[in-house]
């Protein structure tokens, strides 16, 4: 039967990806097969035929993975085309998803890609037909290949083709000199993702720490951060939890990032890019439901109102409970966007949004602590040395110390943003983003703040502590780039210029704990650990009460240089004037201090073949003494000039076929300017070598075949303290929270268009809580499964389950005595109906 689709009747259909699996359950099979993986590829090409050249008018196409059939309706929708097949022909056979601009030829080539047909331009719009065999082709006709590269969008599938905020240009992955995973879209949808603990899982080389039950805490090859997040590459640095229901893709960028990102970015960061209004139609709503009472539900509408404005809406609400007992999560958010498009040269985006956080703050257990030898005398020298290290306490995953109901961390968050990009007639373009975010945060937790010592078994007690702290942050961001292009004596060059302000006032106030108003530890029953003694909150002598204002001015210049054809250099510096007004008001100091912060950045790459890149890269970043949350200021240390952190970085990229991406790296890191104590005189402190990371990397992200997609890695890190900076920081000792190997891989595949299933394992080695190197944190594997169902045009169906062997582990620590007890077996089951 003949089908013919045009634009007025085309419908948005429903969402289907290609489906993966995976066969390898613990962590020798997952090694194994990574470079299965990598060595046995399939390389297939992009091919349209048509007797007529393509048409040359650009569309934006937002059609997910799935049904062909579906995929070419949608399709006809979005381009506003006629399109004709027989439903014989496509009966069966997948489309991959179509993200980006794209003409009409290009885009029908890359959703016909190894269907075995092919889109043929006619007088009235476009047939899809069988394709012409090489010995049937008239030899006066001969086929002609289109190739969607150009044209595609940042993301496709599991594979990302580019990340902007790396290097701010249009550039495609392979030619940026650094270390990068996009965690996309579609691989947000399949694991089920909402926060970022879920988004760097499967990223190799970077590790999740657990901030105390309030806030988003990632460790950069070897270098923990609360601060490093960016949204839209501007700046988003309060300490809360973050949400992904309004964000298209993750981009996850390793080594000092201070040229782009200026102040912080010292070992990584993260940059959220958030969804956009456009011209493709979209009516999503996402319910779930799961283990412990798990409920959320979520929605995405967004419609052109005109060829000239187009808006959309996703907003989100979530209420559940927790493996852990006690703990419960309430959240939503709501963000309208609206896009314009006065001409073909100018695009204006404006957004808001609302986001509130409401939560148990949960610290976990304790540990049972270290054993040390005795000196043999009290004048011996150096310190006692460990007989048998601390480990996690043996309490159930379930079990809450302190108490819960007095443990609540709560944020809101409001923000307004704008984009502005304009290309001159000369095609220099211009763009100017700004970003105004309000945030009011307050924590109380009562918590175990030492650990269950030898002596105390499990008949024994914990002690606990309490305290609480408010945040409020209001920051202002904008930052206009020019980009524009010279050659000069046949060398090519690409400028990216421009400059940045930052403003951020912060209020912080922090209140004491003490129990039946004397005493601020009160001790708890190990077997029943919440304690419900009256509590009275007020300020210590030690405690925040604090005011600051930073402004920031960054200037800075980037070239991208094409020395010959398979020579490229990337070099860049930046100049960041880092003013910060600091007043304690509980001892009445006020401090003004100035930095004058100089990021370079330089890589050279080396492309053989346009596919295959080496490069090499070196970078510095800084952070002041103000620290990640500009609250780390005092007399003693507001005139030491800023912690300094050295990246440098040697990798290969290879794009195994235009779907497959294999990346590798190795790098060292090296932390210096820290605080230690001065040798011979504890009463004086110096600046010094603090830590150095040195590791490899290897990831591999995309499909192996069309009905197969996989993302993962493996990361090697070797991570030590360079120098002595307390009796409980010795040198040589292993930095924290960052376990020599880990690995990960996720699979995807399509049985059918309707039904696929998902598998994937994680490992984790064996790492430390704290600098102290006391309590050793065991490695673990865990396994994650998943299935997809496509019920109707407009439902599709996913499971999730987590921690499929329901094995026992440690997710996530914030010291020796806060660590953060792994999920049993967990569902959860989705709902995703487009209308």
């Amino acid at each position: 039967m003949k089908i013919v689709v045009t634009a007025p009747t085309a419908t948005a259909q429903g969402r289907c990806k290609p489906q993966r699996s995976f066969r390898h359950t613990i962590i020798h099979s997952a090694l194994i097969c990574l470079g299965l993986n990598t060595a046995f590829i399939l390389t297939h090409p992009v091919f349209a035929q048509s007797s007529t050249p393509a048409d040359a008018q650009v569309r934006s196409y937002d059609i997910a993975a799935g049904n062909l059939e579906e995929a070419l309706n949608q399709f006809a929708a979005q381009a506003g085309v006629r399109l004709s097949f027989d439903s014989e022909d496509v009966k069966g056979k997948a489309a991959p998803a179509l993200q980006g601009k794209f003409t009409v030829q290009a885009g029908l080539s890359q959703l016909l890609e190894g269907s075995g047909l092919d889109a043929v331009a006619e007088a009235d719009g476009y047939a899809v037909k069988k394709s012409v065999t090489a010995g049937d082709q008239p030899p006066t006709l001969p086929s002609i290949k289109v190739s969607a590269s150009a044209v595609r969008g940042p993301t496709d599938g599991y594979q990302a083709t580019k990340a902007f905020s790396a290097i701010r240009t249009d550039t495609p992955l392979r030619d940026v000199p650094q270390s990068i995973t996009v965690v996309t879209r579609d691989l947000i949808r399949d694991q089920a993702m909402q926060n970022m603990n879920d988004v760097v899982r499967y990223v190799p080389g970077v590790g999740i720490s657990q901030g105390e039950g309030n806030r988003d805490a990632v460790i950069f090859r070897g270098n923990n951060s609360t601060g490093d997040f960016f949204i839209d590459g501007l700046r988003d640095d309060a300490q809360y939890l973050r949400d992904l229901y309004n964000i298209d893709r993750v981009e996850v960028l390793k080594g000092s990032n201070g040229m782009i990102f200026g102040r912080g970015g010292a070992g990584g960061a993260i940059n959220r890019v958030s969804k956009e209004a456009n011209w493709a139609p979209i009516n999503e709503v996402v319910a779930q439901y799961g283990s412990f009472s798990h409920k959320r539900i979520a929605v995405d509408l967004g419609k052109p109102i005109n060829d000239v404005v187009a808006f959309r809406l996703n907003g989100m609400f979530e209420h559940s409970d927790s493996y852990r007992d006690g703990v419960d999560i309430k959240r939503g958010g709501v963000n309208p966007t609206l896009t314009i498009k006065p001409s073909a040269r100018t695009k204006i985006v404006m957004g808001g949004e609302y986001f509130f956080d409401d939560r148990t703050a949960d610290r976990g257990i304790p540990s049972f602590g270290t054993i040390y030898a005795i000196p043999a005398t009290a004048t011996s020298p150096g310190v006692p040395a460990v007989v048998n290290s601390g480990r996690p306490s043996d309490a159930h995953w379930s079990t809450f110390f302190g108490d819960p109901d007095r443990s609540r961390a709560k944020i809101d968050v409001g923000a307004l943003n704008a984009l502005i990009e304009h290309t001159f007639e000369n095609e220099v373009m211009f763009r100017n983003t700004t970003r105004y975010a309000n945030y009011d945060k307050f924590y109380q937790n009562v918590y175990p703040s030492l650990a269950v010592t030898p002596s105390e078994d499990a008949a024994g007690t914990v002690p606990i502590q309490a305290y609480n702290n408010a945040t409020d942050r209001t920051n202002v961001f904008n930052r206009s780039d020019f980009v524009f292009k010279a050659d000069t004596w046949g060398v090519k060059h690409e400028f990216m210029t421009g400059v940045e302000y930052g403003h951020q006032v912060s209020d912080n106030f922090r209140n004491t704990g003490f129990f039946n108003n004397t005493s601020n530890t009160t001790r708890v029953p190990f077997l029943n650990p919440i304690t419900h003694t009256p509590l009275t909150f007020r300020q210590n002598a030690t405690d925040a009460d604090n005011h600051g204002v930073v402004d920031t001015v960054g200037v800075y210049i980037q070239d991208q240089i094409t020395i010959l054809p398979q020579f490229r250099a990337v070099l860049g510096i930046r100049y960041d004037n880092f003013d910060t007004r600091f007043a304690n008001h509980r001892t009445g100091d006020n401090l003004h201090v100035v930095d004058n912060l100089v990021s370079p950045r330089a890589g050279l790459i080396y492309k053989p073949i346009d596919m295959v890149s080496f490069y090499g890269n070196y970078s510095l970043s800084y952070v002041p003494r103000a620290g990640d949350q500009l609250a780390s200021l005092t007399l003693s240390n507001a005139a030491l000039q800023p912690e300094r952190f050295r990246n440098i970085e040697f990798g290969a990229k290879w794009d195994v076929h235009p779907d497959l991406s294999l990346a590798t790296a190795i790098f060292q890191l090296d932390r210096t300017n820290v605080i230690i104590p001065v040798p011979g005189d504890p009463s004086r402190t110096m600046l010094a070598d603090g830590a150095r990371t040195r590791g490899a990397e290897l990831s591999l992200m995309g499909r192996v075949t069309p009905q197969w997609s996989v993302m993962g890695g493996y990361a090697y890190m070797d991570s030590e303290l360079t120098a002595t900076s307390a009796v409980t920081a010795q040198k040589g000792a292993a930095v924290p929270q960052v376990p020599r190997h880990t690995a990960s891989m996720w699979n995807r595949y399509d049985f059918t268009p309707w039904l696929g299933l998902g598998l994937g394992v994680v490992y984790r080695s064996s790492m430390y809580a704290t600098t102290d190197n006391a309590v050793l944190i065991p490695g673990f594997t865990r396994l994650d499964g998943a299935m997809f169902v496509r019920v109707t045009k407009m439902l599709r169906l996913q499971a999730n389950i987590e921690n499929l062997a329901n094995v026992d582990y440690i997710t996530s620590v914030n010291n020796d005595d806060n660590i953060m007890p792994g999920a049993p077996r967990i569902y959860r089951l989705t709902g995703v109906f487009n209308f």
